[in-house]
């Protein structure tokens, strides 16, 4: 490689209070346009703000969740500049004391575990959403969502792929839902990216000219976003060009990004102290207090699955993305006392099936003690894995217990010897010229045997008493 990237991502997660920032309008999302708000959160002249609580609380654990320093003393500024949907001409922000400082998340990209910095954690506004509507035949404004509490979160230029990017903001996102201060949901707006993207030649400390990439809303548009990035300043550098400093967007249906405008600096926002807002000061005793209510987080559940439960690092990484599909798995582990079982069903048969309907585990319908109790039918005998995925699958439409399933469509596994040997005598028979080949030497055709023999029990026979029975029948 001629040259190595430079990444750093600003996040946007919004905070899930009830009500916003600074008035006590409410933050459901999806409700008519302009029906949350109120003269505090349209900028109406004269009106004060009021600092909620919660959001800050929300911050402090947020930091404490990452290894920041929380800062004992932190105040707000206005950041100022002119758009439609910022009703005030200034957003209410933090710039020289966040609340939050010089904290870390870890990562794991090909099988290496990476630190990457977190230069600061504070708190803002929102700003209101912009409509376009060739029906309209203008441009509306909504402000249902100005107000709303947001936390940003700025990394160090620490990335160095566009991998390393989109796994850094999983694992942001898997932290934030873990301690339940934000649902960072994507589609909604409330987990959104800037990304600040360089370059610089192989072996050189320098930092390149940055492009930042605004507003990016999945994983996997983050990654093409900044792998095109990187080959567009790239291919300038080449042609003997300079990169310029400016601010682009991403089109995600034609995978490249394009510029918006030129790049502000700080000076170019004039921040200045918020007068109408008192400093934020946060006492030693209610950090600690906060940082009781941090539950296990992904990587040491993460550690814990692979020590206590024996699952391979894959499993395990997979297992604690949200903090509910790892307390499925806990559950049905313990009931049916067989943790790998449990972990292939869920990362195949029921992800699978979730994934095809764009469900989350808490809306799954079959439930952790369904689903130890279907593998102890396994484990029993009662069920074969490949009736058991039949099972499966009717469990999940009709959220009936894998039993019930069974004595309804007569799937028991059949486990008689008498009736097995007796289906093995009949393929042998119907099948002569293959049996001849198999005791001449052609051992593969064993494989063709078992298959005809689960065809004639319509797949009802236990396959480990086929295998043993079979074995001993062709060699007579």
């Amino acid at each position: 490689m001629k040259y190595e990237a430079v990444i750093g991502l600003e996040v946007h997660a919004q905070l899930q209070t009830n009500t916003k920032i600074f008035c006590g309008c409410e933050t459901r999302f999806g409700d008519d346009a302009n029906s949350h708000t109120c003269p505090v959160c349209i900028g109406m002249p004269g009106v004060l703000p009021v600092l909620n609580r919660k959001a800050v609380e929300f911050v402090v654990k947020t930091g404490l969740a990452t290894h920041c320093t929380i800062s004992p003393f932190s105040r707000f500024a206005r950041k100022n500049y002119f758009y439609p949907d910022l009703p005030k001409g200034y957003q209410i922000s933090q710039y020289e004391l966040p609340v939050c400082e010089h904290g870390y998340v870890e990562i794991v990209v090909n099988g290496a575990v990476k630190r990457i910095g977190l230069t600061r954690i504070h708190l803002e506004e929102d700003a209101g959403k912009n409509l376009h509507t060739s029906e309209a035949g203008a441009s509306l404004v909504d402000l249902n969502r100005a107000g709303t509490p947001l936390m940003e979160l700025v990394s160090e230029p620490d990335i160095r792929t566009a991998e390393e990017a989109s796994e850094y903001l999983k694992k942001l996102r898997s932290i934030l839902r873990y301690i339940e201060v934000s649902d960072a949901d994507m589609e909604k707006g409330n987990f959104r990216c800037d990304a600040n993207v360089s370059i610089r030649p192989v072996g050189t400390t320098e930092f390149g000219t940055r492009a930042e990439i605004k507003n990016v809303n999945s994983f996997k548009f983050v990654q093409k976003a900044i792998e095109y990035e990187i080959k567009r300043q790239a291919q300038v550098l080449d042609d003997g060009g300079k990169v310029v400093q400016e601010t682009r967007l991403f089109d995600s249906g034609k995978g490249v990004t394009f510029s918006m405008r030129s790049k502000e600096e700080a000076h170019d926002y004039r921040y200045f102290p918020e007068p109408d807002l008192v400093p934020i000061v946060v006492a030693w005793d209610t950090v600690e207090s906060i940082g009781e209510t941090i539950p296990e987080l992904p990587d040491a559940k993460r550690e814990r699955f692979v020590k206590d439960y024996g699952l391979p690092e894959y499993d395990s990484d997979m297992l604690t993305q949200s903090r509910a599909l790892a307390a499925y798995f806990e559950e049905a582990a313990k009931l049916s006392g067989q943790p790998k079982v449990i972990s292939n069903w869920i990362m195949g048969e029921l992800m699978r099936l979730l994934n095809s309907e764009n469900k989350e585990i808490e809306d799954c319908p079959i439930k952790p003690e369904k689903l130890a109790a279907m593998v102890k039918l396994i484990a029993g005998g009662v069920l074969s894995t490949k009736i058991a995925k039949t099972v499966f699958e009717e469990m999940y439409k009709t959220g009936k217990d894998a039993e019930a399933v069974v004595k309804e469509q007569g799937l028991v596994q059949v486990s008689d010897t008498g009736a097995i040997e007796q289906i093995i005598a009949d393929v042998i028979k119907a099948n002569p010229a293959q049996h001849a080949d198999y005791k001449s030497g052609k051992e593969k055709l064993f494989g063709f045997f078992v298959g005809q023999v689960m065809k004639a029990s319509k797949g009802k026979a236990n396959p480990d008493m086929v295998n043993q029975l079979l074995k001993k029948k062709l060699s007579e």
